[in-house]
């Protein structure tokens, strides 16, 4: 008994790698000595393979069995031996599968998928992020960078956590950055003093501005200041923290109605939202892109920014036009086609 304990404990420490083929090579030694005892009964050495794996897994359903002295000796020391290796590789495989959970928790597991998009700093505002996206693509994958130690969605399949600093290159490589679709970067409310938070996003935005320049980065800015120092690192677009929630509640104050229509364009998850459609060949105005896309159900918004294009009916529409309109999502997959 101690032999086997001291056995048992020298493989347990093996590497999986090791162990895989040590479980090879007695299974496939097991079945030339089978069909070397009895050639009589297994015909092949392959039925012989077959009998060593029903043996060790348990399973015996007794279209084959030894029939010798020798070949029942054999048979035991499959029993005894055989069945403790191939509990070892099951123990082996959940423990792995342990492990991979434990690691995916604990955010060390790196990303590999590709055209996904990372939120970096987790707070409410990453939460509802992640559900805003999911409602837009539901399919999408989602990596969320921060500091801490744990997981902050584990429940959620999609959502892939890697803690630690995201201005480190290391963990913006775990992140995949290279392959992603967009990086969002919001401020670390951790941070009390507001040029601090800004700063720190900077570093980050500078990262994945050296690393990834092909990325489109979305800032978080605590103050309105430091948005030329984010231009000098070519962050696409910046959204003030405080500035939109501000205005929305002047116009909820002020404009009795007003803040509902423009919450509902702000989440896809409530009424209709803002899509942006392919331009028309057929389309010489605006004129003709307004009233063709109304009789469908939808409203021409805009042009890249210029909401102005109601008052510019006669004009024709540029090359390079990228139009928005209001919709409910049916509508707009109808008009895309």
């Amino acid at each position: 008994m101690h032999f086997l304990l001291r056995i048992s404990g020298k493989l347990m420490r093996l590497k999986k790698k090791s162990i895989g083929l040590i479980i090879l090579f007695f299974i496939v030694l097991s079945a030339t000595i089978a069909f070397v005892l009895e050639p009589g009964t297994f015909h092949n050495w392959f039925n012989a393979f077959y009998w060593v794996m029903t043996t060790m897994a348990t399973v015996g359903y007794g279209d084959f069995f030894a029939t010798s002295v020798m070949g029942k000796l054999f048979t035991i020391f499959l029993y005894v031996f055989g069945i403790g290796l191939l509990s070892l590789v099951i123990g082996k495989i959940v423990e792995a599968m342990g492990e991979v959970q434990r690691r995916r928790g604990a955010g060390t597991l790196s990303f590999h998928a590709a055209d996904h998009i990372v939120l970096i700093n987790w707070s409410r505002k990453t939460q509802a992020a992640v559900e805003e996206i999911l409602c837009y693509t539901p399919k999408c994958k989602i990596v969320i960078i921060d500091e801490s130690g744990r997981h902050p969605l584990e429940h959620m399949e999609q959502v892939h956590f890697i803690s630690g600093d995201a201005s480190s290159d290391e963990i913006l490589q775990k992140a995949n950055i290279h392959e992603a679709r967009a990086a969002i970067v919001f401020g670390d409310n951790r941070i009390d003093e507001a040029s601090l938070i800004d700063g720190k996003s900077l570093l980050i935005a500078s990262s994945i501005e050296r690393i990834a320049p092909q990325v489109h980065t979305t800032v978080e800015i605590m103050q309105e200041k430091n948005i030329q120092n984010f231009r000098h690192v070519q962050v696409n677009e910046f959204v003030l923290s405080h500035d939109a929630i501000s205005r929305l509640a002047v116009r909820s104050a002020l404009q009795e109605g007003n803040s509902e229509v423009i919450t509902q364009l702000l989440s896809r998850q409530h009424g209709d939202d803002i899509y942006e459609i392919p331009r028309n060949p057929a389309w010489q105005t605006y004129g003709d892109a307004f009233q063709d896309l109304l009789s469908r159900g939808a409203t021409l918004l805009s042009d890249h920014s210029d909401l102005s294009i109601n008052r510019k009916l006669n004009q024709p529409i540029p090359q390079n036009a990228r139009l928005y309109i209001v919709s409910d999502e049916e509508t707009y997959r109808r008009i895309k086609g």
